[in-house]
């Protein structure tokens, strides 16, 4: 079978690099994102049908832009006899993407475009993966632990906000920066979050989210030179993509944290990442991603010393859990709390989350749960609910790990 085409590569490639900024240029004036959105698919359409004859355009970004902004032109000249707007909408659509350079404008404006304050908080850091980034609902979804149709939902209707109200889906000025950086830095982490279950870069959907999170957080790092939870958030994913080479070995299988080689870090990422939690520290302001990064400057510190503080770990845990009460940081206050109090003490933990909808399809939580029943002996409920984190876990090398665990303890035929 052959492979892509240098056609439907260079239309990949457009995608991941650019669609977050087409789509803020058709959508600049109008505010209507979901047509923008509409009419940028119908250009990528006709890219693949376009390109693979006539040959890629030298501009393909500003192939697709114009092509877009015919499409939308169309629509609105269709509108006409229905909307007594549609005038004002297709000169609008005119204005706003008539001699446009999707190269002009950088990826930090449209994040926090998308983090207007007329937006419902919620959905800021969503609409910024969707539109900046055309992370799909599913994906953003499992960022957020919500129920795919239940995020494609509201983005629908926030971008229906959007359009309905008038909300100014404009460039921002830095004067407003610091007001939407919070939904900025959920965003850009829940985009490394995304990219991170995929450590081979093998994934389409996912090429590249890493990469872009990390330029992303040093972008705003940059802006925003004294805003400690920017330097924590890029300190955090620093850190965490250290370690991204140890996490598989040479025959491609998972390597747990625990287990990892610490000669195999990325021992430059890691000094970087002291640096930047250390002036966030100086700030006196302490925020959640900064607590984030100093668990993993705790587990960085097992390269020097070879063993893991899990009382440190437990109390930043703890704090987080304060700050947050985020289902996620419970999850893992509990596997701390089962290394330094024993498995009964994190199971106990485990047990007071198990009412918590949001984990029911949350791998981690079915992980460590089988790993304490497991180290418990409860070896029947430790199956159960390994094969609970196997049926969850879309890696394939992730669910081999799980499966030889798993083969530790399920009970013997009789």
């Amino acid at each position: 079978m052959s492979g892509p085409t240098p056609a439907h590569r260079a239309a990949e490639r457009a995608a991941r690099q650019s669609y977050g900024k087409l789509v803020a240029y058709l959508a600049a004036r109008t505010g209507d994102v979901a047509t923008a959105e509409d009419a940028l698919a119908d250009a990528f359409a006709a890219a693949l049908a376009s390109w693979p004859a006539r040959g890629v355009p030298q501009a393909p970004e500003a192939w697709l832009l114009a092509a877009a902004r015919r499409r939308m032109i169309d629509m609105a000249r269709r509108r006409r006899t229905r909307e007594a707007a549609a005038d004002r909408l297709l000169l609008s659509v005119e204005e706003a993407t008539a001699g446009v350079d999707p190269a002009d404008v950088p990826d930090w404006r449209l994040m926090f475009a998308c983090a207007h304050p007329a937006i419902d908080a919620p959905m800021r850091g969503p609409l910024i993966l969707q539109t900046v980034l055309g992370l799909d609902a599913a994906a953003i979804a499992a960022a957020f632990l919500t129920a795919p149709k239940a995020m494609s939902q509201r983005l629908v209707r926030a971008k229906r906000r959007i359009r309905d109200t008038g909300i100014p889906f404009r460039l921002p000025d830095r004067a407003d920066l610091p007001e939407r950086l919070d939904a900025v830095l959920e965003a850009i982490y829940a985009a490394f979050g995304a990219g991170w279950p995929d450590p081979g870069g093998l994934d389409a959907r996912r090429q590249g989210l890493l990469d872009e999170a990390v330029w992303l957080g040093r972008v705003v790092v940059g802006l925003l030179p004294e805003e400690p939870e920017a330097l924590g958030l890029l300190a955090l994913m620093l850190y965490a993509g250290a370690r991204q080479v140890a996490r598989r070995n040479a025959d491609g299988d998972y390597v747990p944290l625990s287990e990892q080689d610490p000669a195999l870090w990325d021992a430059a990422a890691i000094d970087e990442a002291e640096r930047l939690l250390q002036r966030a520290s100086r700030h006196n302001r302490i925020g959640r991603f900064q607590l984030e990064a100093a668990v993993q400057s705790v587990h960085a510190a097992r390269r020097i010393n070879g063993r893991t503080d899990w009382g440190a770990i437990l109390e930043l845990y703890d704090g987080l859990l304060e700050l947050t009460q985020s289902p996620v940081v419970a999850v893992n206050r509990a596997v701390a709390l089962g290394e330094t109090a024993g498995p009964a003490a994190g199971l106990a933990a485990l047990d007071e989350l198990a009412e918590d909808p949001r984990l029911a399809g949350y791998q981690p939580y079915w992980a460590a749960r089988a790993e304490l029943l497991a180290r418990l002996g409860r070896r029947a409920s430790a199956d159960a609910a390994y094969a609970q984190a196997i049926l969850l876990e879309p890696d394939a090398a992730v669910c081999r790990f799980l499966e030889q665990r798993r083969s530790r303890i399920r009970p013997n035929s009789v």
